[in-house]
């Protein structure tokens, strides 16, 4: 499957793809929040991680096994692996069940050149994160009357290729047909040359529709970061304001994430973390902390940190913010491209983890809710690039729940086949 967030050089990330060996983290019980490990920086030439003892069995109730201290060792090596492997600078894993206990460390640096640790109340870019907001700003407005699933983006945006046909419960949904802008090689090489230039929503759309559409609306399910870019314009042509306020004052403040922004520049709320990217004119890795993400508006932007992505997990897994019966047509899946996994509007379940995940040059996150067990997982971390084709935070993903939740392991038993861009 694709990944979720905004790649450029390689596919796209579709929503549910997503994904060191440091010192040794101290035993303590998982059953309240840890202190962050203070790590030495990844080393090529460190020991090699134990191999952990066999995973309890989950709890048959809930299929979330207790985070027990045993437990706990099992993650924070499995972590570490994913880490060496991967070659992450720095990640941060929370887990929270009710009744099961916590987890939340921190492994690995923030910041490269310094040594800073990674901790978890940086802030971080969250990618296609964004467009679980985008849709529940629109989502609002359905609940208000004043716009229709079913209507036509023509209705609102003029010059969309099938506009006349192509609903917005289509481009909440990934099938709309419409060509991913951030998958032109043009596009991909003006963004890698100059990465601090900014991009208006209309350059964006002009970049795809330069490409014949894919498919007739509603036919098929295909990742398209220009389906949220449409969706952040319906949301100002309604409100007579910009996205950004109306996600901030309608959105971010009844939810009550005080970390969230949806910003206006390059700028990072402190603190934050450094983040690192290959996606680079030169191949290598590259600090990408203050590159410019307007290009990805709508579908990319915002910045957030673990605990608020920890609330908002849930706020947008139980509908808090909408009405039931609008909840309920968000969650209507419709089958994407791995076993197992459904996308709704804005939203993904994949083996019963309900949320989204967000990938953008430097930053990735996965934070997902799991019903059955009341429970949430956040992963964050100051890296995309890829290894063996593979989100890291889908690595990260499917080593934590396939101790914690071995009936519900993300993204499921078998490797995710990448797609090439």
């Amino acid at each position: 499957m694709k990944s979720t967030h905004l790649r450029l050089r390689r596919a796209c990330a579709a929503a549910a793809a997503t994904g060191v060996l440091i010192a040794p983290a101290a035993a303590g019980s998982a059953s309240g929040a840890s202190a962050p490990e203070r790590s030495a920086p990844f080393s090529a030439d460190a020991a090699p991680t134990p191999t952990p003892t066999p995973t309890p069995s989950s709890d048959a109730d809930t299929g979330f096994t207790p985070l027990t201290p045993a437990v706990a060792a099992q993650l924070d090596a499995a972590v570490r692996r994913v880490m060496r492997e991967a070659q992450v600078p720095g990640v941060t894993v929370g887990l929270w069940a009710p009744g099961k206990g916590s987890y939340l460390r921190s492994f690995g640096v923030a910041d490269k050149a310094t040594g800073a640790p990674m901790t978890p109340d940086l802030h971080v870019r969250i990618g296609s994160e964004t467009k679980t907001f985008t849709v529940t700003a629109l989502l609002q407005l359905v609940d208000q009357g004043r716009v229709g699933l079913d209507d036509p983006i023509g209705k609102y945006v003029t010059g969309v290729p099938n506009g006349d046909r192509i609903t917005l419960r289509e481009l909440a949904g990934m099938r709309s047909g419409l060509f991913n802008y951030s998958l032109d090689d043009a596009f991909v090489k003006k963004f890698e040359a100059d990465p601090e230039q900014s991009f208006t929503p209309q350059q964006l759309l002009d970049v795809a529709f330069a490409h014949a559409v894919l498919f007739e609306p509603g036919a098929e399910f295909d990742y398209s970061n220009t389906n949220l870019i449409l969706l952040g314009l319906v949301v100002e042509k309604i409100t007579g304001r910009p996205l950004h306020d109306v996600i901030t004052t309608d959105v971010l403040g009844p939810a009550g994430l005080r970390s969230t922004v949806f910003p206006t520049s390059p700028a990072l709320p402190a603190p934050y973390a450094h983040g690192y990217t290959d996606q680079t004119a030169s191949g290598q890795v590259e600090d990408s902390t203050h590159w410019n993400p307007s290009w990805a508006w709508a579908a990319g932007e915002m910045v957030s940190d673990v605990q608020d992505l920890r609330s908002w997990a849930r706020t947008l897994a139980t509908g808090t913010l909408l009405k039931p019966a609008t909840q309920a047509e968000r969650l209507k899946t419709t089958p994407m491209d791995i076993p197992g996994a459904g996308y709704g509007l804005g939203i993904f379940d994949v083996q019963g983890w309900i949320g989204h995940n967000g990938s953008i040059p430097g930053y990735e996150v996965l934070p997902v809710y799991l019903p059955s067990a009341q429970a949430t997982m956040v992963i964050v971390l100051n890296t995309d690039s890829q290894y063996k084709g593979q989100e890291p935070s889908t690595l990260f993903g499917e080593a934590v729940t396939g101790i914690v939740t071995p009936d519900h392991v993300y993204p499921g038993h078998k490797p995710v086949a990448p797609k090439a861009g």
